[in-house]
């Protein structure tokens, strides 16, 4: 069993949305099968077939969610250091070469929002950047190619 880092943030969305679907989606699509039989034959009915995809997702969905967070562990803001960085840590960094400074906070891969400055510590700058500090320059080996980055402030 795996373990999943999830700042409580991110546990409380998951759980919200197994919430969700447990309670709310599963009756939706449920209701959209139910519709779909009574409208004839089932072989050639592209609303049954789209509702029972649909409901293979979200049971899948659902799954997926328990099993995050039942090996769900919590990274709260009293475990970090505000010098070495880690998992729910707030990181300021700098390309070499670049004058822009770029912010990410580093979270659990099911947590990860890489568009909102959310990255996985399983991603290559995030693997990369664990257990540094600030000042520490960090070369980042990615699948285009490695570049390097200096640590300008952790929190």
């Amino acid at each position: 069993m795996s373990v999943s880092f999830l700042t409580q943030e991110g546990y409380d969305e998951l759980q919200n949305e197994l919430d969700f679907l447990r309670n709310d989606k599963r009756k939706e699509v449920a209701e959209r099968l139910h519709e779909a039989m009574e409208g004839g034959e089932l072989i050639e009915n592209a609303e049954y077939e789209a509702a029972k995809n649909e409901q293979a997702f979200v049971e899948g969905r659902i799954i997926e969610l328990e099993y995050l967070l039942a090996t769900a562990r919590i990274v709260s803001s009293e475990m970090l250091t505000a010098d070495n960085i880690q998992v729910g840590s707030r990181v300021v960094i700098k390309e070499v070469g670049s004058s822009e400074e770029e912010n990410y906070t580093i979270v659990g891969a099911a947590e990860a929002k890489p568009q909102i400055g959310k990255i996985s510590n399983e991603s290559p700058l995030g693997k990369a950047l664990l257990n540094h500090k600030a000042g520490d320059r960090v070369t980042v080996n990615a699948p285009a190619g490695s570049f390097t980055v200096d640590v300008i402030k952790v929190e």
